[in-house]
C-alpha cells in the first residue's frame, strides 16, 4: 500500500512537469501568429494614414509598425530558443570547390548551390514565409537564403539561421 501511495505521489508531481513544455510551445506559437497579424494590421494602418492622414498620423503609424515588427522578431527568437532541436542540422557539405562567403541580397549563386540537395522543403517547420513563385529556400552553410531559381539571384538572407 505504501509503494502504491508513493508511486501515485511521484506521478502527480511528474505529469504536470512533463506537460508544461507542450503548453509553453503552443503558447509561443500562438503568440508568434498573433504578432504576425499585428504586423499586417500595422502595415495596413500605415498605408491608410499615408493616403488619408496628416503627418502626425503617418508618424504614429510608422512607430506602431516598428513596434509590432520588433515584438514579432522577439516572439520568433523566443520560439527558436525554446525549439533548438528543430534548428539544429547536420554539417553542411557544399558543392565541389565550396568556400563559405557571406551573402547579401542581389548576389548570384551558381546552380550547384541551389540544387534540390540544398532545398529547405519544410519551410513552415522553420517558420519561414512561403516562397514566392520561382523562388526556393536554400540552405547555405548555417544561413537560409531565398533564391530565384531562374537566375540564381538572392532575394532574402537569414544569417546564422541553423545552429
Amino acid at each position: 500500500m505504501r509503494k502504491f501511495i508513493l508511486m501515485a505521489l511521484a506521478a502527480s508531481v511528474a505529469v504536470p512537469t512533463l506537460a508544461v513544455p507542450t503548453m509553453a510551445s503552443a503558447q509561443s506559437y500562438r503568440e508568434a501568429r498573433e504578432s504576425q497579424r499585428d504586423v499586417r494590421e500595422a502595415r495596413r494602418d500605415l498605408r491608410q494614414a499615408e493616403r488619408h492622414g496628416d503627418r502626425r498620423d503617418v508618424r504614429d503609424a510608422r512607430r506602431d509598425k516598428r513596434s509590432a515588427q520588433r515584438e514579432s522578431r522577439q516572439d520568433w527568437r523566443d520560439y527558436r530558443r525554446s525549439h533548438r532541436n528543430v534548428y539544429h542540422r547536420s554539417a553542411y557539405r557544399g558543392p565541389s570547390g565550396y568556400r563559405y562567403r557571406p551573402v547579401a541580397v542581389g548576389r548570384r549563386f551558381q546552380p550547384a548551390y541551389y540544387g534540390s540537395r540544398y532545398w529547405v522543403n519544410d519551410y513552415a517547420r522553420y517558420r519561414l514565409p512561403a516562397p514566392r513563385a520561382g523562388a526556393r529556400w536554400v540552405r547555405y552553410n548555417n544561413d537560409v537564403v531565398l533564391v530565384n531559381v531562374r537566375n540564381g539571384r538572392v532575394l532574402t538572407v537569414y544569417n546564422g539561421f541553423f545552429w
